[in-house]
């Protein structure tokens, strides 16, 4: 898996991309870098005894497109309240927050390592990957995550995903100017 600090980053890059302006509420900011972090909840289940390779393991059922439609709804709700209904619709922010989930398990699949993600959890086990597997997978473990092993791949991340996540902020940015609408 990318880091938990990748998976942040694409959060941040989505709401700057969607609020170039960044007057969102604070519910939308929270949500738009938790939504894509929050995948990674199932590895609490090694401590329950949950095999890595189950449905519910690592990169299982939370890194599919099914949970991140649950948590898209569930996001959309909260934000749409806080918002007073804003310029988008309930649909278009669940939509929003869908695709910052699914942004979880994507980039997983991209990893040199793991077992595959589960894509289409609850209805198949199967697990994938890209064929093109270019980013480091980042330890699970909270101890070896401070290790010199680190540095190579937060270099890793930081080009093949936190360089075009700026870029895509940039350019949003660029074209936005005069042209962006104000969300609560």
């Amino acid at each position: 898996m990318p880091t938990i600090i990748t998976h942040g980053i694409v959060g941040l890059a989505g709401g700057k991309t969607l609020i170039p302006e960044g007057k969102g509420s604070a519910p939308f900011w929270i949500l738009s870098v938790l939504c894509p972090v929050l995948p990674d909840i199932d590895v609490a289940g090694f401590s329950l005894g949950i095999s890595y390779g189950t449905e519910f393991g690592h990169r299982g059922i939370t890194h599919s497109f099914f949970f991140a439609a649950v948590v898209g709804a569930v996001a959309a709700v909260i934000v749409y309240r806080a918002a007073g209904g804003g310029q988008f619709t309930y649909l278009k922010w669940s939509a929003y927050f869908f695709l910052l989930t699914a942004t979880h398990g994507i980039l997983d699949a991209f990893t040199d390592g793991g077992m595959g993600v589960a894509f289409f959890a609850p209805f198949s086990q199967t697990r994938y990957f890209f064929p093109w597997r270019p980013i480091r997978v980042a330890p699970i473990a909270v101890s070896r995550f401070f290790s010199q092993g680190m540095i190579p791949l937060l270099l890793s991340e930081a080009l093949l995903v936190w360089v075009p996540a700026g870029a895509l902020v940039l350019l949003r940015l660029k074209l936005g100017k005069g042209n962006s609408r104000r969300f609560s």
